[in-house]
């Protein structure tokens, strides 16, 4: 059985930065996710979006951002494994016992980062939508690519939706930003965008059936606050973002017993958890001020390996930091 200084479990952004971290310790660490590819939601849902809160760059793709995030964790030999789902962590004398789909781990400490955990799109449930799903009608765009020159639809009216339109509108011929009420729920920055645009806002509406008519779309639209009108739009794509659900079950299912806070994991100054050993970073956890936001997590991540190394390896040398190195004379 192979024994790990540490364990993190989600290799979303937090998690690769926490391994890069754990690195820069010479930890001997592995990362375990259960998607196919390291980059979390960031990577399966949002490749295009574009990421207004990483410090030193005024925006980046989720793509490139997970991109530049792997060539960075590349710098150290962690073990890195995938499509491994994590089933069961159990506590033990020498730490823990991390058990996936694919082999048992031992391992001193834990970091979860696993964000959300399993997450799914909120659905449209109007008549004709699943009919519609992936060919006209979607839940994330992976490709801008593949809209290019068409008419699409965004419903929703957070900041997902708001930037979706904002990205769509640089290679549509059209974008229509549907929404059940007059105002928004995103940043106002993201609002100010938005009317500067030439996206068509359409609001308050909401969506009551969708067909296929002659290739394209049939959105039929109620006016919010009225009984018995109708009216109707044909786009080419029709994009619903009401936000994602998340799933937490995986870790209620582990042998060890996480307090929680608003159904997140509770952490302390430290990340650390109720169950000493295991630290929680990134949009899974909840403490006093907490944001979730990917550069909050990456402030995480050098918080929680720390606190790991100087409790469970104290004579271990810290990383230098470049900010705390001169140049010579």
């Amino acid at each position: 059985m192979e024994n790990y200084d540490l364990t993190i479990i989600g290799g979303g952004p937090a998690g690769i930065f926490a391994g890069v971290y754990a690195g820069m310790h010479n930890a001997k660490a592995q990362i375990v996710e259960s998607l196919p590819n390291l980059g979390g939601q960031v990577a399966a849902l949002y490749p295009e979006k574009q990421i207004l809160d990483i410090a030193g760059f005024p925006a980046i793709s989720g793509r490139n951002l997970i991109q530049q995030q792997q060539a960075q964790l590349n710098q150290f030999p962690l073990a890195i494994k995938t499509g491994a789902a994590v089933t069961n962590v159990t506590a033990n004398a020498a730490g823990f016992l991390v058990q996936t789909n694919q082999e048992t781990t031992q391992t001193r400490a834990v970091i979860v980062a696993v964000g959300n955990g399993a997450f799914a799109p909120r659905k449209l449930a109007v008549p004709g939508a699943e009919a519609l799903t992936g060919k006209k009608l979607f839940y994330s765009i992976p490709n801008l690519a593949a809209f290019k020159g068409h008419d699409v639809m965004i419903a929703g009216g957070g900041d997902a939706a708001i930037d979706q339109a904002l990205m769509l509108a640089t290679v549509a011929k059209s974008v229509t930003l549907l929404h059940r009420r007059s105002q928004f729920r995103g940043l106002p920055h993201m609002v100010d965008l938005l009317a500067a645009s030439s996206v068509q806002v359409k609001t308050p509406y909401l969506i009551r059936e969708v067909s296929e008519a002659a290739g394209k779309v049939l959105v039929t639209l109620k006016p919010v606050g009225v009984t018995d009108e109708l009216r109707q739009q044909r786009v080419d794509d029709l994009v619903v973002s009401y936000g994602f659900t998340a799933d937490h079950s995986a870790l209620a299912a582990w042998d060890v017993d996480l307090a929680t806070d608003q159904q997140l994991i509770a952490v302390d100054r430290q990340m650390a958890t109720s169950v000493p050993g295991i630290y929680a970073i990134g949009d899974g956890v909840m403490y006093p001020g907490k944001q979730p936001l990917i550069a909050v997590g990456y402030g995480e991540a050098p918080v929680a390996v720390q606190a790991i190394m100087a409790k469970y390896f104290p004579t271990r040398r810290s990383p230098v930091h470049s900010t705390s190195m001169t140049l010579p004379e």
